[in-house]
């Protein structure tokens, strides 16, 4: 006869198996960076290069989010680099040229953003042609459209306060002398909050007799993730702080997380990803659901083409290309379903900074662009072999 304490690491164990994929996820980008970090001889987590792989993943973070949610509902957006390309040109016209204060200008750029996404989206959810190939179009226009916008010269540079979007750093009102105490500390509230949100909701889910996460593996995944966190402050503490754009970052991730399970719009995506066909007769308004996903995709993409924009302080003709592809594969990666249906949005964080992690990885050790483009599409094709495989197995 099994006694409760038998019983424990069954249910751990049982837990861990219906969940291998968003705990594999977590565990494989630690590992990654935990082979880099040794075969770099400590380069990768060094705080000048921390701080360099955020600042240079902000936007296929930010375009992830967009894209996970497009995904979700079953179709997909081959268009994000080329918008997010023209959004930054059309940025550099309006300040450089036009001298636009940046706070006009920027807001006008993610209305268009919006309206490209919206044009989009009525082909995608009313004309019923594929998003595949709708996007593949766009891609094309959008690369064509910043050419010409641009006159095929580069044009900049940017107004100081608008290069602060991606290059600024948060104050230290506390006036730390070799730690920024405020972003130190800010980092630390952040964690002890999630894990004080986590415990809510899992008692929360208790109580209606859902099943939850073990005890003993909730303690340590938070204990875990808290020390990474407040790691990872410190050492960022140690050279300028959190970077502005990585506080842009949390929001965005914190409202489509509450959006994607917390919302009747988010069950909804997921339900229209899952079975459009049933979707549609339980009353949902499919064509809708599809059109805002486009939408809010042309803002994202927007919003990190002139992050993109302030980093780099020029708009290029070729900014923005292939971006796509790293945040289509992101998406991927971090657990998403090609089929539709399935995904998350911090599964889809992860898979953006495991693709940087590689990307920076791979360059501080010399491995030519050939060889990273190489071993990424293996990893992307992995990631897809065990959605498969998943859902066979199912």
């Amino acid at each position: 006869m099994s006694t409760p304490a038998s019983r424990a690491p069954a249910r751990t164990g049982h837990f861990l198996k219906q969940n291998l994929r968003e705990y594999g996820m977590l565990i494989s980008l630690v590992a990654i960076m935990a082979f880099f970090q040794v075969f770099t001889d400590g380069t990768l987590l060094q705080p000048l290069n921390l701080t360099n792989l955020v600042l240079q993943n902000s936007y296929i973070v930010i375009m992830a989010l967009g894209m996970l949610l497009v995904i979700v509902a079953g179709h997909i957006d081959l268009s994000v680099g080329s918008v997010s390309g023209f959004v930054g040109a059309l940025a550099a016209v309006l300040m450089v040229n036009h001298e636009w204060h940046f706070v006009p200008a920027s807001l006008v750029c993610l209305a268009v953003g919006g309206l490209i996404g919206a044009a989009q989206g009525w082909f995608v959810a009313w004309f019923r042609i594929p998003s595949f190939i709708v996007t593949l179009a766009g891609m094309l226009v959008f690369k064509g459209l910043a050419l010409a916008l641009l006159e095929g010269q580069s044009v900049g540079p940017f107004p100081e306060a608008f290069q602060h979007l991606s290059s600024g750093f948060i104050p230290d009102p506390l006036g730390g002398s070799e730690l920024r105490l405020t972003s130190l500390l800010l980092s630390a509230g952040v964690a002890l909050a999630m894990v004080a949100i986590g415990w809510r909701a899992r008692s929360h889910q208790q109580m209606h007799g859902m099943e939850v996460e073990p005890t003993p593996l909730f303690a340590v995944r938070n204990a875990v993730f808290t020390a990474i966190i407040v790691a990872l402050a410190w050492l960022m503490a140690s050279y300028k702080g959190l970077p502005n754009v990585l506080i842009v970052m949390f929001a965005l991730m914190v409202v489509y997380h509450f959006v994607t399970t917390r919302t009747t719009v988010g069950r909804r995506i997921y339900a229209l990803g899952g079975n459009e066909k049933a979707a549609r007769l339980s009353g949902i308004r499919t064509e809708r659901l599809s059109f805002l996903a486009f939408v809010n995709m042309g803002v994202l993409a927007a919003l990190a083409g002139l992050v993109f924009a302030a980093r780099l302080n020029t708009a290029t003709p070729k900014a923005g290309l292939g971006f796509e592809l790293d945040v289509i594969a992101a998406c991927f990666i971090g657990g998403a379903s090609a089929s539709g249906g399935v995904g998350k949005v911090m599964g889809a964080v992860i898979g953006a900074f495991v693709m940087g992690v590689m990307n920076n990885g791979m360059s501080i050790l010399g491995i030519g662009i050939d060889y990273q483009q190489v071993i990424k599409g293996l990893v992307l094709l992995a990631a897809v072999c065990v959605d498969v495989y998943n859902k066979n197995k199912a």
